[in-house]
């Protein structure tokens, strides 16, 4: 993508005849997909602070025991617990997933495979960022992502989540060349819609910092009922304005198994997902499901 003061799709307001109508299967007004933030921390790097704050390479204390550890918690346990949840409300999460995961906690990787879970690419830890990285190595780790989810899962991954959600000028020519269907990075619309790639098209797919347990809790200190309340408005307002409009929404719950997964917040979880899953007019689907059905309906650029 050459550098340029806007994005690589045409702005059109969500409000413009020019937009075509979306319809989800069976006439549902709202396509929900629920994401679980699979990541991994290596102990002997710079951990984010309990803030969620990052700290200078310069400053860091190795190993911050305390920092890692939180972290650490949500794949020897938030996880598993976040895993019943879905099961109970027969949901099938979509994973964004470090790929240095398959290395290291293979565990989680083959249940979620096994839980018919989606797996997008995540970047190889979330330790390290696109963009904090040299130039030259960003094609290969990026080519190093999606071989390695590959090899574990037996399917080549289709989406993408930058790590930290941040990228370079190079980075969606480089997920092109990957294979890579659609991305979560460019939280700009409820709706789905097309990228230039050079020519070449990725779906952008709306995901969520609103609705992010990380943002949200963590960094911003909400309480676990303020978030609540955030997932059930958005829920009423956009189920509203879709069916006010006859053109469906998508809605996105983010989610680390570090906090979600914590004992005083997993029912919230299940309460919600209750909720969202059993009402009628919303279809439950994975990311790639939504990205194959908006195709299908004959997006162009």
């Amino acid at each position: 993508m050459k550098p340029a003061p806007y994005g690589p799709y045409p702005f059109i307001p969500i409000n413009s005849p020019k937009r075509p109508k979306i319809k989800w299967p069976n006439n549902k007004a709202l396509a929900f997909w629920c994401v679980l933030n699979i990541e991994f921390f290596p102990l002997d790097e710079p951990v984010p602070g309990i803030l969620n704050e990052r700290i200078p390479k310069s400053q860091a204390k190795i190993p911050s025991i305390a920092h890692w550890a939180y972290r650490d918690y949500g794949n020897r346990v938030g996880v598993w617990r976040a895993m019943e949840v879905f099961k109970r409300n027969k949901m099938r999460s979509t994973v964004m997933l470090n790929a240095s995961m398959c290395d290291h906690h293979p565990e989680i990787v083959h249940a979620g495979k096994d839980l018919g879970w989606e797996f997008m690419a995540h970047g190889w830890t979330n330790s390290i960022r696109l963009n904090e990285m040299p130039p030259e190595q960003e094609r290969e780790t990026i080519k190093r992502i999606f071989a390695r989810i590959e090899k574990e899962i037996g399917t080549r991954p289709r989406g993408w989540l930058s790590s930290g959600m941040e990228e370079t000028w190079h980075t969606l020519d480089y997920l092109v060349e990957q294979g890579c269907v659609y991305i979560a990075d460019w939280n700009t619309d409820d709706q789905p819609y097309l990228m230039n790639i050079d020519g070449k098209r990725l779906v952008a797919l709306p995901y969520s910092w609103e609705l992010n347990d990380n943002p949200q809790i963590l960094s911003s200190g909400r309480s676990l009922e303020e978030f609540e309340g955030m997932i059930r408005r958005t829920f009423d307002v956009l189920l509203r304005e879709a069916k006010e409009h006859d053109s469906g929404r998508v809605m996105c719950i983010a989610l680390h198994p570090y906090l979600i997964g914590q004992p005083h917040r997993i029912d919230m979880l299940n309460r919600v997902l209750h909720d969202i899953c059993t009402h009628p007019d919303v279809w439950p689907a994975t990311g790639g499901e939504i990205v194959d059905h908006y195709l299908k309906s004959g997006a162009t650029f």
